[in-house]
């Protein structure tokens, strides 16, 4: 039998999703709590591998288990075993074709930007705290030149392990809320780093050091050099993952990953 999951969580503890040989991921600390309930282990795999402090809203999973329980058995009793900041949001039971992984159709993760004169002191692991002004048009303006099919190896991590370094951007919207700055992005799947190297090089753009034209130019050379730093990862939340339509069986579902509860 094949469990799907919706798992909210605050990275900022944990060295990122994957379980790890030195230092505790959140994978480790939800396949304990899922097997607690189980009474045999459990193995999760995920939609999106998230680094050391990155948070999630919507990150999706599922495993498999021969133990029968109710939907809300799984639900509160994993809850029960989690720490306060990690929380299993649903339980459905999905198809054994299913993959938490591969049946995706696209993932969307959520930067946001502090930009103002002083830090926040509770803010500081939530967002990155850019204190010189920033364009939000500017910036806004030079990721659409992302938009696509392209090879993203100038945004791509050097330890990446990604088979081929080619994305498809569907979206890319950078917004101003007052002292806040938003940026939105979706994509079939994303490289390690690649939305915080974005978000580096976009900052840059922002800040008036490098023309609007600077992004397409960095995505052109396919060189990691040649890109902005690496913003850092306590901005950065996966908000969502799409699968097809009728993957899950109703619509509170996919709901409760909606991009708007992200921030």
């Amino acid at each position: 039998m094949r469990i799907a999951i919706g798992i909210e969580y605050d990275g900022t503890a944990y060295n990122g999703w994957q379980r790890q040989k030195t230092g505790v991921g959140v994978q480790q600390r939800v396949e304990e709590a899922l097997a607690h309930v189980a009474n045999e282990p459990v193995e999760v795999v995920c939609a999106g591998r998230t680094d050391t402090g990155v948070h999630a809203s919507g990150q999706v999973g599922h495993f498999d288990t021969q133990s029968v329980r109710s939907l809300r058995g799984w639900l509160l009793g994993a809850n029960s075993k989690l720490p306060d900041d990690i929380s299993i949001r649903w339980v459905r039971h999905v198809a054994d074709d299913f993959h938490a992984r591969y049946s995706a159709l696209a993932r969307r993760y959520r930067y946001r930007i502090l930009n103002r004169l002083v830090r926040s002191a509770l803010h500081r692991h939530r967002a990155w705290w850019v204190h010189q002004p920033l364009d939000a048009d500017a910036m806004h303006s030079a990721a659409q030149a992302l938009l696509g099919e392209h090879d993203f190896s100038a945004f791509r991590s050097a330890g990446c392990q990604a088979a081929t370094p080619r994305r498809e951007l569907t979206s890319i919207r950078v917004e101003r809320d007052g002292d806040w700055l938003t940026i939105d992005v979706c994509a079939n799947a994303f490289l390690q780093h690649m939305v915080r190297n974005i978000t580096g090089t976009l900052v840059a753009i922002g800040a008036g050091e490098e023309p609007v034209a600077w992004a397409r130019e960095v995505l052109e050379s396919c060189d990691r050099k040649r890109a902005g730093v690496a913003a850092p990862p306590q901005g950065l939340m996966l908000v969502r993952v799409d699968y097809p339509p009728g993957t899950f069986d109703d619509a509170a579902t996919r709901a409760s990953a909606s991009p708007a509860e992200g921030g």
